[in-house]
């Protein structure tokens, strides 16, 4: 089953996917603390009303302990959730994969959990008996698979939310009548898409393009717009006397590329109009040199 790449470290669209990350941990932190608290304050009123001899500690303890391993395994899920999205399209083929890791996620709450309290129990000098395991189990995976689901359709929905507003892009399709206004094998425009409304971006003002798994991200000044195309796919449908293969993830455009700085190493650093700084792999240096050649001579004499 096909993963998807995370945003490239350091684009537009990974420092928004960490804002959105670090504010949802902070929204599960809140929500998962409150509810030991109040699961514990309600549950110490119980045993009083009820005359239960429970300790306050025990209490806390069977509440924060579910709490603590739930928190600790949040990063790995919405880990997950990145790499195995669910789309319209990947849904059905997915969803095994998602019930197979709720299963993973009951099993390593509960031992994790269980192992949690008994040495809690043992520095109070007393002794946790979880019970039979069968009947814990089925216990647990019941309250487990509604808060594994919760935790994915939240974020799910916030990293869509994310990239309503982030704005997307797509090749404009052969009209279902009449003839193409522009060649189709031959893109000079893309379509894109931002909270609900189209816009026309022109090829040429596309600075770079970088590949993230199963989508590449046109940098449009200074924004970032996913398209869903692999970067070779793409690559044949640009100029290659404008856009140049300049790594295994970038493609760029010859006239935003102001100066090739050369590497030891045989590398390079590609220095764009707009100041950003873009790595150039040995394999491409010399095609890139030599296609800039013919389109700005400076740039050959880097």
């Amino acid at each position: 089953m096909e993963a998807t790449s995370p945003p490239p470290p350091g684009s537009e669209l990974d420092r928004a996917h960490r804002r959105r990350r670090s504010l949802m941990i902070a929204f599960w932190v809140l929500v998962f603390v409150t509810a030991a608290v109040g699961n514990t304050m309600t549950t110490r009123m119980d045993a009083m009303r009820y005359d239960i001899p429970s300790p306050t500690w025990q209490i806390a303890t069977n509440e924060f302990s579910s709490i603590v391993l739930g928190l600790l395994m949040l990063p790995f899920l919405l880990k997950a959730c990145d790499r195995w999205p669910l789309h319209a399209d990947t849904w059905r083929r997915r969803l095994p994969l998602y019930l197979l890791g709720s299963v993973a996620y009951c099993a390593c709450h509960v031992v994790g959990m269980d192992l949690l309290r008994m040495l809690v129990y043992a520095g109070f000098g007393s002794k946790y008996e979880p019970g039979p395991w069968a009947n814990q189990a089925v216990y647990e995976y019941l309250k487990d698979i509604r808060t594994f689901f919760l935790i994915v359709a939240v974020g799910h929905m916030v990293e869509w939310f994310g990239r309503h507003i982030q704005g997307e892009a797509s090749l404009l399709d052969v009209p279902d009548e009449g003839q193409p206004v522009e060649a189709v094998d031959r893109p000079e425009r893309f379509l894109v898409r931002k909270l609900g409304r189209d816009f026309l971006v022109a090829t040429a003002d596309i600075e770079w393009v970088q590949s993230a798994g199963n989508y590449v991200n046109l940098r449009v000044r200074g924004r970032d717009y996913p398209l869903r195309s692999t970067l070779a796919a793409l690559e044949t449908r640009l100029d290659p006397a404008v856009f140049v293969r300049a790594h295994r993830s970038y493609l760029v455009h010859l006239a935003q590329v102001t100066s090739i700085e050369p590497l030891d190493a045989g590398d390079a650093r590609l220095h764009m109009a707009d100041g950003t700084v873009l790595p150039c792999s040995r394999r491409y240096r010399e095609s890139l040199r030599a296609a800039a050649a013919g389109a700005e001579p400076a740039l050959a004499r880097a």
